[in-house]
């Protein structure tokens, strides 16, 4: 079981927009730019969440993108599930037919899995990944806008290790 990219990026645009939107529609290039996530592959992403409701498109100048629903109201499964990600850890996808098409041995485990994995998801909203990141700002953090690069949080530790030594 592996969350790719798809469902990653797409939590991470959901919440910039999330931040961002109090001052109008948010583009979709603004974003890329601040993700460092490519802008085609945030066009794909976002007709499958214009599909889904959970954003609003406005055309022309001063456009872009705003949520569809409250922030309380979108939770990260919403999102994951609208771009067509999976979430399973059963290596039958839940039919039940993994090994020589009976059961493994260890369905149920992976099953289980799933449902915590669910449980969790659903219960995160898109309120509470903005908290966490205005609660990061709020203690100094330079690594808010950009939540998924993990180069970038490197390079944040090796400059802080360097600035406490200083």
């Amino acid at each position: 079981m592996r969350l790719t990219t798809k469902g990653r990026f797409a939590v991470t645009a959901m919440i910039d927009i999330a931040m961002r939107q109090h001052d109008g529609p948010v583009t979709l290039a603004s974003i890329s730019e601040r993700q460092r996530i490519s802008l085609l592959y945030l066009e794909q992403l976002f007709g499958k969440l214009r599909r889904r409701q959970l954003v609003a498109s406005t055309r022309g100048p001063g456009g872009g993108y705003q949520l569809q629903r409250a922030m309380d109201q979108t939770t990260v499964s919403d999102i994951i599930f609208a771009v067509d990600e999976p979430l399973d850890a059963t290596q039958c996808g839940g039919k039940e037919n993994c090994h020589d098409d009976q059961r493994c041995m260890t369905h149920e485990l992976w099953a289980n899995l799933n449902s915590r994995m669910l449980d969790y998801l659903n219960s995160v909203t898109l309120a509470d990944l903005v908290a966490q990141q205005a609660e990061k700002a709020k203690r100094g953090s330079t690594t808010v806008a950009v939540l998924h690069d993990s180069r970038l949080r490197r390079a944040h530790k090796a400059q802080s290790r360097v600035g406490n030594r200083a």
